[in-house]
């Protein structure tokens, strides 16, 4: 059977800025505190999480991560009030979004999308 897939991203003149996976590295980060920990939580190579993160904020001109050098107590990283606001933001618009896609799947396609256009059973 025929299932619809849908991949939203948001764009800076051309380039990636928000998508589903840097929605979570962000959300990651909120949640334990530090870019390392939100790489091994997302199974992620730290150099990739930080890469990511540079990438979003050169493109927005804005930061959205604080981070903090490790020392004797560690260190650490918290979202700006930016990203917390693209991240709960980001939600809304996904919101229904599934739905609405197979919706419209399924009156491009009817409920019978198991078979290829044009062939009948």
């Amino acid at each position: 059977m025929l299932t619809p897939k849908a991949n939203f991203w948001a764009e800076v003149d051309g380039e990636v800025v928000l998508s589903d996976w840097r929605v979570q590295l962000l959300q990651a980060i909120d949640e334990v505190g530090s870019i390392s920990g939100a790489a091994q939580q997302l199974d992620i190579p730290y150099k990739l999480a930080w890469e990511r993160i540079h990438e979003m904020e050169a493109r927005l001109g804005q930061s959205l991560v604080e981070a903090q050098v490790g020392g004797a107590g560690g260190g650490g990283a918290t979202l700006t009030p930016l990203a917390l606001d693209f991240v709960r933001r980001w939600h809304e618009f996904n919101q229904g979004l599934e739905a609405m896609v197979a919706q419209r799947f399924t009156a491009a396609f009817g409920d019978s999308s198991n078979q290829a256009p044009g062939v009948s059973g």
